[in-house]
């Protein structure tokens, strides 16, 4: 089957994916996960649920998988068992097939939001409150370097996309991700998007490449995606080089393990660097730190605002400024508590009551 990519993601993957297709066009579902053609898991709420649907057997799911690979460009099969692809309405697909696979064809749909998750929103949905608002509206006025850390599905680019919207009109933004998912809003934004080797593995293009290529072309902020690997050392120089205001997300599980993946992955750079000296400028690179969790209950949430102090021995030290504190869990699960403020004064209070800016 060759089919011409139409610009409604969804009805594109239907064609494909006809088994799952009633959870294709529900906006409630937020992923979609195939373990095999007999076993299907959707994501609604923020909770994992098991479906009914059903693939007719495993070669149909491999074939339709290879399929959506062939559409976009990409191959799927044997020599090439992963696929890593971004469909036309900015939805995510990943698959793997056997024998990485035991229960046979993987396939993992991140589906792309149509609607952009603005701060008012977050507020209202309780992830953060008025106090905490203030606190991340100052980070990006005042041009600290943030850092949105968090487990997988935690929020962390939904809170990224909301954070970017306090740049000021007038700055130029360069964003660099490796599939777009970011929906800045200010007008002056040059989005780049990375490009993976083609089948004779010639033509590759990295963050790493593009962080190069950011820095010749003046900007105000650099705002990148996900640090993933050694583009992290990159980015770290660029920060401590004067390009302040800069966002990322990373992976971790805390403010402090945030600024360790940071410094695990610069190492992966393949540069030789003293670890004391890569520290220090990961300290000196990064201000604040803004921790995201998704709850037991499934609800997303800002739970910590932390600032980055110099080291202390050769080890890192952040300071909580804001977060949340679960109170109680209900028998259904749902999860009670506040935002409070932890008493430490910002470093930065004087820079913001100059600069006339609210914390």
């Amino acid at each position: 089957m060759n089919q011409t990519i139409s610009s409604d993601g969804n009805s594109f993957l239907t064609l494909f994916l006809a088994p799952v297709a009633e959870y294709l066009a529900d906006d409630s579902v937020s992923e979609i996960l195939v373990n095999g053609p007999s076993q299907v898991y959707i994501e609604r709420g923020g909770k994992l649920v098991d479906v009914p649907a059903k693939f007719v057997s495993e070669p149909a799911l491999r074939a339709a998988a290879a399929n959506i690979a062939k559409s976009v460009g990409r191959i799927l099969d044997d020599m090439h068992p992963r696929l890593d692809a971004r469909l036309p309405d900015g939805s995510r697909v990943h698959a793997v097939i056997p024998p990485l696979s035991r229960v046979g064809t993987v396939v993992s749909i991140r589906k792309f939001k149509k609607e952009t998750l603005t701060i008012d929103m977050m507020e209202r949905f309780g992830s953060l409150d008025e106090g905490m608002r203030r606190l991340v509206r100052a980070l990006v006025l005042l041009h600290k370097n943030v850092i949105v850390s968090g487990a997988t599905s935690s929020g962390k680019t939904s809170v990224l996309n909301a954070l970017s919207s306090f740049i000021p009109e007038g700055e130029r933004v360069l964003v660099i991700e490796d599939a777009t998912e970011l929906q800045l809003q200010q007008r002056h934004v040059v989005p780049f998007e990375t490009r993976k080797a083609d089948k004779n593995g010639q033509g590759e293009v990295t963050i790493r490449d593009l962080i190069h290529s950011a820095l010749r072309l003046r900007p105000d902020r650099i705002v990148i995606g996900e640090i993933r690997g050694g583009e992290a050392l990159d980015l770290l120089q660029a920060l401590n080089t004067g390009h302040a205001g800069s966002m990322s997300t990373i992976h971790a599980n805390s403010p402090v393990d945030c600024l360790r993946r940071i410094e695990t992955c610069a190492l992966l750079s393949g540069i030789d660097v003293p670890l004391v000296a890569l520290r220090s400028q990961v300290a000196s690179a990064i201000d604040a730190v803004v921790h995201t969790a998704r709850l037991s209950d499934g609800s997303r949430k800002i739970v910590s605002v932390a600032e980055v102090m110099p080291l202390e021995g050769g080890d890192y030290r952040v300071r909580e400024l804001r977060r949340w504190k679960t109170e109680a869990i209900a028998p259904d699960g749902a999860v009670a508590g506040r935002f409070e403020q932890t008493g430490e004064e910002p470093t930065f209070a004087e820079q913001a009551r100059i600069a006339g800016v609210e914390l």
